[in-house]
């Protein structure tokens, strides 16, 4: 019997129309829980049989899997990752999605989706527990995916989940993303390009529906243990912030520690404007209801209406902190309005925020020094600020039109087209766009940047948190003041701690939970009892932090099967040569000649960036 989780793939042949059963076996839950952990090692069993494939080739895997806790009443219990080749960078990819399609996949029961062939027209999937449905999708192709959404719950289960992508994934931008949830609530799988690579299999949606309930090996004692832990979780006041005010609350602080981007990274603060465009003004003036993704106790969703003005009408899920920094304090808008539109505009067509507003501050610089010019902006004059301008190139990249269609295939492939130096501020990481935490301002993040397996992600590590003074009994904690005053900018201890949170946030994805309960100091002790409740493990917290470490030693041989070198772990050169000019962290550069040196010895890797015998899972060495 299988606790938790379903025990079973779901494995669809798309170009034959076809589907199967793959086991999940006792063994490969323990080895790699589930979740990005077991997608890994199904994507490397897969490139060590078929060599490798462009991510858009109709052979290559879209890997879907929930982790080993999605669907249960675990805190945040609802995670799926998808996973394979990214289309934008080329390496490994997951993408993790909220909100509550993959716990209904569990209800359907199935613990994931392997997709490979494509399908010869376009096409949606109707999974309602076992039966298994191809279904016509060109009357939803072309339409974005609120109406995707809306059209396809009709048709199908008015309680059924659908994913789908909108008008970017269909046009293979590089920088889409598979949404969620419809409106009010819409969560997605945003980073990587994962959206083009379903667009490219000509699939539009996948709709779920089950009513299965998940056993557990000691369901009273999980059940206290996930009421303990919620009240932990909530007593803390980062859990409390981000129940009232979301991830937008951390606007004015990350402005405050140098941590946010200005100006396509060259700013050093944005005082008035960070507090313009913050959850805290939210709260005030478009706020409209707190939502919640499946089993989260914390509810950091906040969907906003506009009433009046240019925008008025705009109503949905509300801008996160990365949409706030993103298209706010990094393209120089203040407007919270006109943001509110730009995240809903990008919700549409399923493009990632981050990439979208950090190729567009790309495309402002270059237009600004004179290498692009109204000619190939389609007539747009690409100001920085100007929010009919970032509106406009939001529909250019979407649609693929002039400058928009070089965009769309990401920053590092728009610097290599548009040449002219403009490769010395293209901001990215093994061709991952650069999210909005600064590693001059937490030096930890430098060493995670430069190494995550995805590239440029500040999720693989969060280890800005130590800098801000959260601690985590038992694990991380001490030195608090010291931490904020001056330890975060120290490039001796940056890999260290880069390496410790790098190997606790690798089992979230896994396990399917969402990485915010940490932020309310939810340890790895804590972490590996609510495994052991439900599955009647005896995991321990050094047990549970070298499972992540080993997860992440994993992604990383796929990485170099995939052509990664030591080269190529790097900051781009605004960060690590030029520092911000002013602010709490103005004058600070990570020291990478060092963190680097610690980081590979840390972990284990030669001179050339790949992971000894040693630091590989037993099965993989």
């Amino acid at each position: 019997m299988s606790f938790a989780h379903a025990g079973k793939i779901l494995q669809i042949d798309l170009g034959a129309r076809k589907h199967s059963i793959r086991p999940v076996t006792d063994s490969e839950s323990r080895a790699y829980f589930l979740g990005s952990g077991l997608a890994a090692k199904i994507y490397l069993d897969w490139i060590k049989r078929n060599g490798v494939a462009d991510p858009l080739d109709p052979h290559n895997p879209l890997i879907i899997l929930n982790g080993l806790l999605s669907g249960t009443f675990a805190p945040t219990g609802c995670r799926s990752s998808w996973c394979g080749r990214s289309p934008l960078t080329g390496i490994w990819n997951e993408a993790n999605l909220g909100g509550h399609w993959g716990a209904e996949l569990r209800f359907a029961g199935w613990d994931g989706i392997i997709l490979t062939g494509k399908c010869a027209k376009p096409t949606y999937l109707w999974i309602n527990g076992d039966q298994i449905e191809f279904r016509d999708a060109a009357h939803v192709w072309g339409k974005d995916q609120f109406e995707t959404h809306d059209i396809l719950i009709a048709e199908t289960d008015k309680n059924a989940r659908c994913a789908s992508i909108g008008q970017a994934g269909e046009n293979l931008v590089k920088i889409a993303g598979v949404a969620s949830g419809g409106k009010p609530h819409t969560r997605m799988a945003a980073r990587g390009g994962m959206g083009a690579l379903m667009g490219s299999k000509n699939l539009k949606a996948i709709v779920v529906r089950g009513t299965q309930k998940p056993a557990y090996f000691d369901a009273k004692g999980f059940h206290g243990y996930v009421k303990e832990s919620n009240k932990f979780i909530m007593d803390h006041p980062p859990s409390e912030s981000l129940h009232l005010v979301g991830t937008a609350g951390g606007h004015p602080t990350t402005d405050k520690f140098g941590d946010n981007a200005i100006m396509n990274w060259r700013g050093g603060n944005w005082t008035e404007g960070a507090i313009k465009t913050s959850g805290q003004e939210i709260a005030k003036t478009i706020f409209a209801k707190h939502t919640f993704c499946h089993a989260c106790p914390i509810g950091c969703g906040k969907a906003v209406e506009v009433k009046e003005g240019k925008y008025a009408g705009v109503y949905g899920e509300g801008p996160e902190y990365e949409t706030l920094c993103g298209f706010g304090s990094n393209l120089q808008c203040d407007d919270l309005n006109a943001i509110a539109a730009m995240n809903d505009l990008c919700n549409r067509y399923t493009l990632d925020v981050i990439s979208t507003s950090g190729v567009i501050a790309f495309a402002m610089e270059c237009y600004e020094k004179g290498l692009i010019t109204k000619d190939d902006t389609g007539g747009i004059d690409l100001k920085w600020g100007d929010a009919d301008a970032i509106m406009a190139m939001i529909h250019k990249i979407a649609k693929r039109e002039n400058i928009g269609d070089v965009l769309a295939e990401g920053v590092r492939s728009a610097a290599q087209t548009i040449g002219k130096g403009s490769e010395m501020f293209a901001l990215h990481v093994k061709g991952m766009e650069m999210p909005y935490h600064d590693p001059r301002g937490f030096v930890s993040m430098a060493a995670n940047y430069a190494t995550a397996v995805r590239g440029a992600c500040h999720l693989e590590a969060i280890s800005y948190w130590r800098g801000v003074g959260i601690e985590w009994p038992g694990w991380q904690e001490g030195e608090k003041d010291e931490w904020i005053a001056s330890k975060r900018f120290d490039s001796g201890v940056a890999a260290e701690v880069a390496v410790d949170f790098q190997n606790f946030m690798s089992v979230y994805n896994p396990l399917g939970l969402c990485k915010f309960i940490t932020k309310g100091s939810y340890t790895p002790a804590q972490t590996a009892e609510l495994v052991n409740k439900a599955m009647g493990w005896t995991l321990t917290q050094p047990e549970l932090l070298e499972m992540g470490a080993r997860l992440f030693n994993l992604k990383r041989e796929i990485n170099v099967r995939l052509g990664v070198t030591a080269k190529d772990d790097a900051l781009p050169h605004r960060l690590e040569h030029e520092p911000r000019p002013t602010g709490t962290a103005a004058g600070i550069l990570p020291d990478m000649k060092r963190i680097m040196a610690d980081y590979y010895r840390l972990r284990k890797w030669d001179a050339n960036g790949v992971p000894t015998a040693d630091a590989l899972m037993p099965s993989e060495g």
